[in-house]
């Protein structure tokens, strides 16, 4: 079990390091989004500190994860992240919900993993 939680820590960690950081640099192209899903990140990108701000978090989780650093801290912060991309993509991108819904299995399996760190946050209710 050791190896599966470490390989798909490692993976998690990847991808919102791989994604984060082309987010802030844009060194891969973007596939071509529905008209809504481009309506959204115009508008996001019209704020200026909300793309920065989504992609400097998905770095820093990113990161953490494959450092093993902090990783019940990194879980919290993607959370809310990986929660928007599911919801992205069931409503405005529907092509690549099955990744997604990959990396928010990824990011359930290691909260359940790490679940004793949580105790705190939730109170007597989720204590293992």
């Amino acid at each position: 079990m050791r190896i599966v939680v470490i390989v798909a820590r490692i993976l998690l960690g990847l991808v919102f390091l791989v994604f984060g950081l082309n987010g802030l640099l844009h060194f891969m192209p973007n596939p071509p989004e529905p008209p809504p899903a481009v309506d959204f990140f115009g508008a996001l990108w019209r704020t200026h500190y909300m793309i920065a701000l989504i992609f400097g978090t998905q770095a820093i989780g990113g990161a953490l994860l494959i450092l093993d650093v902090a990783v019940p801290f990194a879980l919290v912060i993607l959370a809310p992240v990986i929660v928007n991309i599911v919801a992205f993509h069931v409503f405005l991108s529907p092509a690549l919900l099955p990744m997604a819904l990959v990396i928010a299995a990824l990011e359930m399996f290691l909260a359940w993993h790490y679940r004793a760190s949580f105790g705190q946050l939730f109170g007597p209710v989720f204590r293992p």
